[in-house]
Formats: structure tokens, sequence, C-alpha cells
């Protein structure tokens, strides 16, 4: 069975679309997926699956939360290698002053098309920074993302809804509960 990591969009923000993370994972262990472990408050939960068909997987987890829990949730999923891939590919790891809880990674469902690319590159992210790569938007918030447009524009019409951030160390701390799990 191959460990994957889910990421869901819009839950438990400012008190909508809430959902407890043990019910979550119960659902996830209904749906025959296992060891379903979630970090943080925000939908990210690690599991189990036989299932060789991850956009497959991610479908059937937001028709069940929907069906449960009464709100569509988009369901973004990475394997443990894909998340290694992320970590590697970060365009910030040689900048020295970066600051992880300031560095978002957004998640996107699929590659963008060519025209979607196009739209995301022409933002103006100053003084932000920006870089699309494959199906993940890394992004520098250095004075933070309250007051950025740049990610009120990239976490709304730009992507059409498409998407969701976590910061750095999320990122990493999930590669970390992916990894322990394959080894179990």
């Amino acid at each position: 069975m191959k460990v994957v990591i889910s990421l869901l969009r819009g839950i438990n923000l400012g008190g909508h679309h809430k959902i407890a993370m043990s019910e979550l994972c119960a659902l996830y262990g209904s749906l025959g997926h296992g060891n379903a472990r979630s970090h943080i408050n925000s939908g990210n939960v690690v599991f189990r699956t036989g299932e060789r068909e991850l956009a497959a997987v991610a479908k059937k987890l937001e028709s069940a939360i929907e069906k449960k829990f009464g709100f569509h949730a988009d369901v973004i999923v990475r394997t443990t290698a894909e998340m290694r891939d992320v970590i590697r590919r970060n365009p910030f790891a040689k900048h020295k002053q970066v600051e992880p809880g300031k560095l978002l990674v957004t998640f996107l469902p699929q590659k963008p098309s060519a025209g979607l690319a196009e739209q995301i590159r022409s933002l103006k992210p100053d003084p932000e920074e920006m870089y699309l790569d494959g199906r993940e938007i890394y992004t520098y918030f250095p004075n933070g993302v309250g007051r950025s447009k740049l990610f009120s524009a990239l976490s709304g019409k730009a992507l059409k809804n498409q998407g969701t951030a976590r910061n750095w160390n999320t990122v990493l701390k999930l590669l970390e509960i992916a990894e322990k799990l394959e080894q179990q």
C-alpha cells in the first residue's frame, strides 16, 4: 500500500466548513484507507491506500466529505515521492533570509493549462517572489500573507478557485509523517 498526503481546501477557516480531524480520519478509514493521520486542524491527512489512480481517490474523498459534512471541499493528493520532489524543487532553498512560515506552496490538482500558467506568471508579486513549477506555486511573502494582494489573487480568481496553500513548515512536517508511515 502506498502512502498518500491529502490536502483539503477551505476547511476550518474562520469558522467555516468545520470538520473535526478525528471524524475526517474516520471517514478515510470507512473508505478503505488505512492509518489515516491528520496534521493540524486544516485538513492535512496522511494515509495508506491500495488504490492506484490517485485522482479517483481524491474525487471519492470529495464526494464522501460532501455527503457526510454537507459541503464540498477540494482534495489535492501527493505521494510521498511527489512531496519529496516538491521540497527538492524549492526555488528558495538557497536563500538564507527566507522565513519558513512566510514561504507558501500552493498545490494544484493538475498542471495548469498554458493560458492559466501565463495568467499566473503575469501577476505582479511585489514585494513577494513567486515561481510556478509544474503543479506547485512557490511564493515567499516577506511581509506575511495577511495584507498581500498576491495571496488574495492566488487563492481566488487567478487560480479559478483551484489549489490549496501550505506553509513550508507544514510541507516539511507532512513529508516527515508520510515517511514515518512508510517505514511501518
